[in-house]
């Protein structure tokens, strides 16, 4: 290819050498000739004259020949519009670059219409996303939101494949940032995960919107959304090419459907998938053994083409965002990234109660009612809940005069969900200005006894099947009336086209399916046993059975019976009861029985698993004291390990309900969880037993730590305190400094990963100096600088039990780290000082090379990653001649060279690499 510089009058020559490769690469003529009649360059016979050619390249000859015949400017004109619709002539884009085209004022004042049928798909799709996304479906179907207006952010985490904490993602456009939390640069799924009702579907609702208004990736230029519910809604002998499920089952190109489904094959990258819910799918639906399809073409289930997908085989290249609850497992090799939602922070709360409840008034009083209430306010943590709780407060609002009032006492799930159900019956019920709808709870479920148990059996064989799309025979089966439909619990399932002529239904969340399966297994007469679906252990991984268990433990507690006796028959309802408490301390006891335990650090050690948070919540929705001692009794431990169980601040509260049984003192390690200011509330019937407490990664501030300070001085019995990565400021630090002063027996204390600064520094740092017993402090990650280190340096002068110390990574300087290094010149008890990363030079180090002269007892010294050089390392050095004591000092990442290392070979308590 022959390149000619774009001087004046030299287009035409421009186009004739580059003949060929013009004819080669142009696959798309009708744009070309859109642009030139749009501005009279070509006439109406022109263009007729080209498209008569019969082949494309004969097409692309003809009006090459047209445009140079017409002169300079059409010629700089056709580069123009090559040049501007880069995606319909992506071939091109290098020579164009080569040549370095630049058009003139002239040409760029000319109007560019891109008919491209990729560009006007890819603006089909984001009109469509668009509208699709512009509002959110509340639980009545007549009553809409639009989602800029509500839209509250969560609380995500990028996680790795242990699902250990990366960070906190800044925006939802970071999940798809190439830079950040990637684990496998050879995956492509990027896999949002976590528990029921915590915002997945409506992150990718927002996703979508932002697509669609152009704030992500602009490489991204299509956007195929899937739920894997309606996927599985397809018949098992459905087949289907991958050209056919993203056009006919989702949007259809307005022309040319092979020119984009050629692009897409051609340019994946710029796709984007997202799959709503794999754990919807049927259980047998496994990723790894999904039958092959390789070729876009072949026609294929829909669920092996979502397999295909996912795995890379067929369009490999484009990112696939899936989300699923927490439990469900990915391939690691399919990984690119991993997101965990946490849920609704303190702070997100307040925003979402702000957007709810715009009126002031109305606002404060519901946040009075939540901050009384910290059960209530712990559910409130998951936005789905949070979502009921609002709406049925809101509800009381518009209905009566008086304030509206949430529960004041103890609040179950069950209890929430009674009462999101006794608000939709009471939409029937007629109200006016002077006479207003009073039934009593029990009154209204009576009434809709028949709406109950019709809407209870669809939920119920869907939750056998494992469906959670019903169609319109199945809904008339279970003898749903039209009026059952207009009251919000089921609503209209939004896709089309998926091969069945009749509207289908499906509630508007799966628990709220859950609930009712449960509610049915409860009212129905037939069923007699009270074990749940197919009599399993309430315990196990059973896909969506065990929110069902959860209902049918709080339907079936003693503080239900009052209001079922009105729906069930007596004695079925005590038979039904005795079945599940019969099964449900079998399974108790033997879950418990089956712990792992081991010897610990002086400690009888109990690993709990996920399923045993299930256990807890079952015990809490009974609300039954018999079965919290029991729970208590089988734990048999004095140090309860509960870490990565992903447990939220509302199981605090179920916790609590066993752990309150305990007579003795208990070790209670709660470390990466997702517990929050409001899960520490919740835990305070247990302080009185915790000598061992660890919260670190858990998204505390400061107001959380104001309680574990009142609470923990009460009793003083803490040795161990660690709150590591969470969100606590100088006031959080001065907490925990007065709970140092007044729990005289603390010995550790782990603070590192927070937001702590010089001032906080001070505080803790004069709480470790008054303290007898400390042992162990981290401060690692902390911004203390070299004031705080001064104040840890008086801290160290004559220490008696001091022995470790981490102020690693905190922007301690020259004049902080010689403090320090003089300090210890006056302390026998430290044996660990880990100074990691901080700022730290060669003053500083002769400095600590004095000291070694002087101090004996230190072990190990961690100068890893400051700014020392050789000239410091050999003061250092020259130093250990003096001292027999130390055993390494760890200078690893400093300012010294291979070469320079060399020197300090002999002396091998000194490693530089």
């Amino acid at each position: 290819m022959e390149m000619v510089p774009s001087e004046p009058h030299s287009f035409i020559k421009l186009l004739k050498v580059n003949r060929e490769h013009l004819v080669t690469h142009i696959r798309n003529t009708q744009c070309l000739l859109d642009n030139l009649l749009q501005n009279d360059y070509f006439s109406t016979e022109d263009a007729e004259i080209v498209c008569a050619c019969p082949t494309q390249p004969d097409k692309v000859r003809r009006i090459l020949d047209l445009v140079q015949s017409k002169g300079e400017e059409v010629s700089e004109f056709f580069l123009h519009v090559i040049q501007q619709l880069a995606d319909a002539y992506v071939d091109l884009r290098p020579w164009l670059s080569e040549i370095g085209f630049s058009p003139s004022p002239l040409i760029q004042s000319k109007a560019v219409v891109n008919t491209d049928p990729v560009s006007r798909y890819s603006q089909k799709l984001q009109q469509q996303l668009g509208q699709d996304s512009k509002f959110i479906l509340c639980y009545a179907q007549k009553e809409e939101l639009l989602l800029e207006q509500m839209y509250t952010d969560t609380v995500v985490e990028l996680v790795n494949f242990s699902n250990e904490s990366l960070g906190s993602l800044d925006s939802l456009a970071c999940l798809l940032d190439a830079t950040t939390g990637v684990l496998n640069e050879q995956g492509e799924i990027i896999f949002v995960f976590g528990d029921a009702g915590m915002g997945k579907s409506m992150l990718l609702q927002r996703l979508q919107s932002l697509w669609a208004a152009g704030q992500l990736d602009p490489g991204i230029k299509f956007f195929f959304h899937f739920r894997c519910r309606t996927l599985s809604c397809f018949k098992k002998s459905a087949a289907l090419c991958l050209q056919d499920l993203l056009f006919k089952h989702y949007c259809y190109p307005e022309q040319d459907p092979g020119e984009v489904f050629a692009f897409l094959l051609r340019f994946p990258h710029t796709a984007l998938f997202t799959f709503d819910g794999l754990d919807e799918l049927h259980s047998d639906f496994d990723l790894s053994s999904e039958p092959d399809t390789s070729s876009p073409w072949e026609p294929a289930h829909p669920l092996a083409l979502l397999a295909s997908l996912l795995s890379g085989k067929l369009l490999k290249g484009a990112r696939k965002l899936l989300t699923a609850r927490t439990g469900v497992e990915v391939p690691r090799h399919l990984l690119w990234k991993k997101a965990l939602l946490r849920g609704f922070s303190p702070s997100h709360l307040r925003a979402y109660t702000g957007r709810m409840f715009p009126e002031r008034a109305v606002r404060q009083r519901l946040l009075d009612q939540l901050e009384a209430n910290p059960n209530l306010c712990s559910l409130c943590a998951v936005p789905l809940f949070c979502w009921i709780i609002f709406r049925c407060f809101q509800h009381f609002h518009d209905t009566f005069e008086s304030s509206p009032q949430l529960p004041d006492l103890t609040v179950t799930l069950t209890d929430i969900f009674l009462l999101v159900t006794e608000v939709h019956l009471n939409r029937t019920q007629p109200t006016s200005l002077v006479q207003q709808n009073t039934r009593s709870q029990t009154e209204t479920l009576r009434a809709g006894r028949d709406t109950l148990c019709s809407l209870g059996r669809v939920a119920h064989r869907g939750m056998e099947k494992s469906l959670f799309v019903f169609n319109q025979d199945e809904v008339q089966a279970s003898e749903v009336r039209e009026g059952d439909l207009q009251l919000g619990f089921l609503r209209t399932v939004p896709e089309l086209g998926l091969g069945e002529e009749q509207q289908s239904y499906e509630f508007f969340h799966l628990t709220l399916q859950a609930f009712f399966a449960a509610l049915f297994l409860v009212v129905d007469d037939k069923c007699l046993g009270g074990r749940g679906l197919h009599g399993e252990d309430p315990f196990k991984n059973k896909d969506h059975f065990h929110f069902t268990n959860l209902f049918l433990c709080g339907l079936l507690s003693k503080g239900k019976q009052k209001l079922l006796r009105h729906l069930v028959p007596t004695a079925a309802l005590r038979r039904k009861r005795k079945a599940l408490w019969t099964h449900l301390f079998a399974s108790l006891r033997s879950h418990l029985k089956n712990l792992p335990r081991v010897q610990s650090g002086g400690f009888s050690q109990v690993q709990a698993l996920p399923t045993f948070i299930w256990m807890l919540r079952c015990i809490f929705e009974t609300q039954s004291e018999k079965a919290g001692q029991l729970a208590a009794r089988g734990i048999c431990a004095n140090y309860l390990k509960l870490t990565f169980c992903n447990a939220c601040s509302a199981d605090c509260s179920a916790l609590s309900f066993v752990l309150h049984h305990l007579r003795k003192r208990l070790a209670l390690d709660l470390d990466n969880n997702n517990l929050n200011d409001f899960g520490v509330r919740e835990l305070q019937p247990c302080f009185s037993r915790l000598t061992v407490i660890r919260l670190s990664v858990n998204q505390i501030t400061d107001s959380g730590v104001k309680v574990l300070y009142e609470e923990l001085t009460k009793y003083k019995i803490l040795t161990f305190l660690g709150l590591y990565n969470n969100q606590i400021t100088d006031v959080g630090a001065g907490y925990i400094a007065r709970i140092l002063d007044e729990c005289k027996g603390l010995t550790h204390l782990k603070l590192g990963k927070n937001k702590i600064t010089s001032e906080g520094g001070k505080s803790l740092a004069l709480a470790v100096k008054n303290s007898k017993s400390i042992f162990e402090v981290g401060m690692w990650g902390n911004q203390i600088g070299d004031e705080g280190a001064k104040a840890f340096a008086e801290a160290l002068r004559n220490h008696p039990s001091l022995t470790n110390l981490s102020l690693a990574f905190n922007g301690i300087s020259t004049e902080g780290g010689k403090s320090l290094a003089w300090a210890l010149q006056q302390n026998a008890s430290l044996r660990i000082f880990w100074l990691t990363k901080n700022e730290l030079d060669d003053e500083v180090a002769e400095s600590f090379a004095e000291m070694l002269k002087v101090n004996q007892t230190l072990k190990h010294l961690w100068l890893i990653q400051n700014q020392i050089t050789a000239k410091g390392i050999a003061q250092l050095a020259e130093a250990l001649q003096k001292n027999t004591g130390i055993m390494e000092i760890c200078l690893n990442g400093n300012l010294i060279k291979p070469e320079e290392a060399k020197v300090f070979e002999d002396e091998k308590r000194i490693v530089c690499f």
